[in-house]
């Protein structure tokens, strides 16, 4: 089993705890608490026929634990970042969220765009969305979840474990087992690589 260590971010109250719990535990909460400082929950995904175990990080939104967040961060492989479509403030602390991901030695390689709260009703307009997707180059597609209906979000975490896998591994031809990219001989069977 191959695993990866996942952030993820937004501004307080996008939901972001809502959406892990959901996938962790298939139940929705109305009444979440605002996590303070960083909380974790461990999942496994397959993908492709791949077992993936994803350790999941979840970063408070508050600005006052942002100075923390780095640590946090390096060694990620990916980060879904959220924003809530009820609330045109979430998009704009992206930006934020971006340049600290980005400032990281180490930063993943993988972000996926999450568009959270989508059973209710919208007010970040979509054209806004798209601008920060393709400005900041995040992979994969701009994904409309509900922690409260479960729309969407199983899909999120496969489609961040989908690109995590592009993006920082490759299956050996010989063995059929995934290596990191940079390895010129597989790591399990000693054959080279193209």
């Amino acid at each position: 089993m191959i695993k990866f260590k996942v952030v993820v971010a937004g501004a307080k109250n996008v939901g972001k705890t809502s959406l892990i719990r959901r996938y962790a535990t298939g139940k929705f909460e109305k009444s979440t608490l605002s996590t303070i400082g960083v909380d974790f929950e461990t999942k496994k995904v397959i993908v492709d026929e791949t077992e993936i175990l994803l350790n999941i990080w979840d970063f408070a939104g508050e600005k006052k634990f942002r100075l923390l967040f780095p640590s946090y961060v390096s060694g990620a492989s990916g980060a879904l970042m959220l924003y809530d479509v009820t609330n045109e403030d979430s998009l704009n602390d992206l930006y934020d969220w971006i340049n600290v991901i980005s400032s990281v030695p180490n930063s993943p390689k993988t972000k996926i765009l999450i568009e959270a709260k989508t059973d209710l009703k919208r007010k970040v307009k979509k054209e806004d969305v798209m601008n920060i997707f393709e400005k900041h180059k995040f992979q994969g597609e701009i994904l409309s979840t509900s922690a409260k209906t479960g729309e969407n979000v199983e899909k999120a975490f496969e489609m961040l474990g989908r690109e995590i896998l592009k993006k920082s591994l490759k299956k050996c031809p010989n063995c059929g087992k995934h290596y990191p990219l940079e390895l010129k001989f597989c790591q399990y069977c000693g054959s080279k690589t193209n």
